[in-house]
C-alpha cells in the first residue's frame, strides 16, 4: 500500500501487559497471525490478516507498566515535526515528541483538545496498513468519541487538510472528516448513554465476516460487550472491551440495513 494522504488513518497498535494473552485473544476474534517480536524495538509484534499487516501489539514501554491497555490510531503525516507544531498551535498536547523508529518511519503521540489520544506517523519503509478497507481482520474505521465537539471540530481541520460534514440526524451529534473528498475519520459526541467517567478516546473498528460470531467469540474469551450488535447503513457492528481493558469495535460491512444518512458540509 502506498503512503496515505496527510491525515488518513494509517496504522494501529496497542500495548498489553500480557502480550501472549492479547495475541491469543485477537487470533481467535479477528483471525490474526503474528510475526516475530523485535527486541530492538521493544518486542513490537506485527499482526497479520490473511498475510497482510493489520496492526501491532507490544508490551508496555518502561515506566508505562501500570497504564491501561488501549488501541492507538495513527494519522499519516508528511512531516511529523510540522504536524506536532500544528497540534501545539491549535490547543492540542504533545505526549511523545517526534521519534525515528529505525528505518520504518517517524512517530509522535498527541492528545486533542477533547482529550482523545492519537498517533502521528511519517512513513519510511513502513507505510502502514496492508489490509484493504472492509477486508476481514483489517482496520475499517475510526471515530473520535468526545464531549467537546466544538474544540475537536476546530482542531483537526487546523492540523490536517480535513473538510467536515455533519450528519443530518437530530438524535445524535455525529460528523465526518474527509481528505480529498474521502471519509477518513468520524467524530461522535458522548451523550448520557456513556458512563460519565469515560474519557474521550479514538475508537478503532476492525472488519469481521460475521459480527455476531465475533462478539460471541470475544465474550467467550473474556471481553465485555459494551454496545450492539446493531444494524446500520454502514454495516452490523458492536463495541467491546477486550480482557485487558482495550476498547475496540467489530463491523461486518457486508450486512447493512437502512438508507445512508444525509450529510451537510460544515463551513
Amino acid at each position: 500500500m502506498a503512503v496515505q494522504p496527510e491525515g488518513t488513518p494509517c496504522w494501529a497498535d496497542a500495548m498489553f501487559a500480557d502480550v501472549e494473552g492479547a495475541k491469543s485473544f485477537y487470533a481467535d476474534v479477528l483471525g490474526w497471525t503474528f510475526g516475530e517480536s523485535q527486541a530492538e524495538f521493544g518486542y513490537y509484534t506485527t499482526a497479520y490478516a490473511d498475510g497482510k499487516a493489520a496492526a501491532a501489539v507490544s508490551p508496555p514501554m518502561p515506566g508505562e507498566e501500570g497504564n491501561p491497555s488501549s488501541w492507538c490510531l495513527y494519522l499519516a503525516s508528511q512531516d511529523t515535526a510540522a504536524t506536532v507544531a500544528k497540534v501545539r498551535g491549535n490547543g492540542g498536547e504533545v505526549l511523545v515528541e517526534p521519534m525515528e523508529v529505525g528505518t520504518f518511519g517517524t512517530m509522535a503521540l498527541a492528545r486533542d483538545p477533547g482529550g482523545a489520544v492519537f498517533g502521528i506517523w511519517q512513513a519510511n519503509t513502513h507505510e502502514g496498513f496492508e489490509t484493504e478497507m472492509g477486508a476481514p481482520g483489517g482496520y475499517c474505521w475510526g471515530e473520535d468519541f468526545t464531549r467537546d465537539a466544538k474544540a475537536v471540530d476546530a482542531f483537526y481541520p487546523a492540523v490536517f487538510p480535513y473538510t467536515e460534514q455533519k450528519m443530518d440526524e437530530a438524535t445524535m451529534d455525529f460528523a465526518v472528516f474527509e481528505v480529498q473528498g474521502r471519509p477518513v475519520l468520524g467524530r461522535m459526541v458522548m451523550g448520557k448513554d456513556f458512563p460519565p467517567d469515560l474519557p474521550s478516546f479514538l475508537n478503532v473498528y476492525f472488519s469481521v465476516p460475521d459480527c455476531d460470531a465475533a462478539v460471541a467469540k470475544a465474550t467467550e474469551r473474556g471481553a465485555v460487550l459494551q454496545f450492539g450488535p446493531m444494524d446500520s447503513p454502514f454495516g452490523r457492528f458492536a463495541a467491546l472491551t477486550d480482557p485487558q481493558g482495550a476498547a475496540f469495535s467489530v463491523i461486518d460491512v457486508t450486512t447493512t440495513e437502512g438508507e445512508m444518512p444525509g450529510m451537510t458540509p460544515v463551513t
